[in-house]
């Protein structure tokens, strides 16, 4: 019986149906969709904004774009479409959403083109070009979280943080530099993550529209409501199956790119050679892991050990590319010097270095903690004491010479007319220890003359 009646209260915490306005939601999602007018014109002023924040590596300013640019609505209408099976508002969503893309385009594109500031490093444009199963799982969630947003009655602000979360705005702005710098593996990347993301918004919107069982839109005739049934369905295969499959290149590709790593952080010094550079390239297939070897060249022993090595780290020793441009003979290496020795070194340097560091600004962070709130203390003591005409807080050491004891002490001097007395002056004393949250308050009185 009890644990029914928890299965229960736990239904009506999760109860979602009780919450939504269908008919209400149905409107929201068909009033964004439109791109006419003044969307056209936001969408435009927006995405030359993300374009200016791309170009000087400001994320602020591209989390400001993020937040005007209305891209939301023709993604959720193919979400509302698929769920409904409402094959005039699919082509019109699938319409409005192809107009977004080419304003977004031909803006950023634009902007790049006539933009006087160089991109010596793109950090921004780089983070939109290479998408990972993160970026899959962030687009579901915040589909998730925004088209329950859409069809909740009591509308809140999550929308907008799930345009700052999905980052659909940036993609469009990165494949316009491409385009403009006639840079494909920009344009490719990008267009790519903006498809990813755009993709599983309308899956997201679209099962929980189907969860939600709203209104099925019905036809008189058989042979349409067959024709549209079949179309509905083409078009969710045509989302769910690329998006299905991306999502399974990308885990394999983010579980490459950890071996890899591992396979590099456990084999980084060697016996005279060390690996300085490494380089993952998953335009080929199968992908690969290239090394960039110093010191000494491998002998073939030590080639050998690389490949299982890597083969122990799930990477085919095939997928392993080995450059030793940049590594020596053993005849050449001057008085036998060891580079890889050298190079764990200054590795050990650098990482006592980042030590010490963090120790200082953990110091750093303690004095600052134990700074005393001078201006806020000496306000609330003027409204409580009139008669004290100025204050001086200080922090410092008693030390007693007969136990020896070192204790921290508060020394609070007041200046006043007329000095205290003892109650005014234990209720001030009182106020100070729980307010500075330190039991050895001294205070002092000055008498002005």
């Amino acid at each position: 019986m009890r644990r029914k009646r928890i299965l229960v209260q736990l239904r009506n915490i999760l109860n979602l149906k009780d919450h939504i306005d269908v008919a209400d939601s149905i409107n929201s999602i068909k009033t964004n969709i439109e791109f006419r007018g003044p969307n056209i014109w936001i969408l435009f002023f927006a995405c030359l904004i993300a374009s200016v924040g791309l170009n000087v590596n400001a994320i602020p300013v591209i989390i400001g774009a993020m937040l005007i640019s209305p891209l939301m609505g023709p993604i959720l209408g193919v979400g509302l479409a698929l769920g409904t099976n409402d094959s005039d508002l699919l082509k019109k969503s699938l319409k409005n959403f192809g107009i977004m893309v080419v304003i977004c385009l031909i803006a950023s594109c634009l902007y790049f083109l006539l933009t006087p500031l160089s991109m010596d490093s793109p950090t921004e444009l780089l983070a939109r070009t290479n998408p990972t199963i993160y970026d899959v799982l962030i687009a579901l969630f915040g589909g998730l979280a925004g088209i329950i947003e859409v069809c909740r009655r009591e509308k809140g602000t999550v929308i907008s943080g799930v345009a700052i979360a999905t980052a659909l705005m940036p993609p469009l702005c990165t494949a316009g530099y491409g385009i403009a710098n006639w840079n494909f593996l920009y344009f490719a990347g990008a267009l790519y993550l903006f498809f990813i993301n755009s993709v599983f918004i309308a899956l997201a919107a679209y099962l929980i529209i189907r969860y939600l069982n709203f209104p099925i839109v019905e036809f008189a005739d058989p042979a349409k409501r067959k024709r549209v049934k079949r179309t509905i369905s083409l078009g969710t295969l045509i989302i769910i199956v690329p998006s299905i499959y991306s999502g399974i290149v990308m885990i394999g590709e983010n579980r490459f790119n950890m071996n890899a790593r591992e396979f590099v952080a456990e084999n980084k010094s060697m016996d005279r050679s060390y690996i300085y550079d490494y380089s993952i390239d998953h335009h080929k297939s199968p992908s690969l892991l290239t090394v960039v070897i110093g010191g000494e060249k491998l002998s073939d022993e030590e080639i050998q050990k690389l490949y299982k090595s890597v083969e122990e780290h799930g990477i085919k020793k095939e997928q392993l590319v080995l450059e030793q441009n940049a590594a020596m003979q053993q005849s050449d290496v001057p008085d036998k010097i060891m580079i890889s020795e050298i190079f764990e070194r200054a590795d050990r340097e650098i990482k006592r270095k980042d030590e010490r560091l963090k120790e200082l600004e953990t110091e750093i962070e303690a004095m600052k903690a134990k700074e005393l709130p001078h201006e806020q203390i000496a306000s609330e003591i003027s409204a409580q004491h009139p008669e004290i005409l100025s204050l001086t807080l200080s922090t410092g050491i008693e030390k007693s010479f007969t136990s020896g004891k070192s204790d921290e002490q508060i020394l609070a001097v007041i200046k006043v007319k007329d000095r205290l007395d003892e109650t005014a002056c234990t209720r001030l004393k009182n106020w100070l220890k729980i307010r500075l949250d330190n039991d050895n308050i001294r205070i002092i009185q000055e008498i002005e003359n």
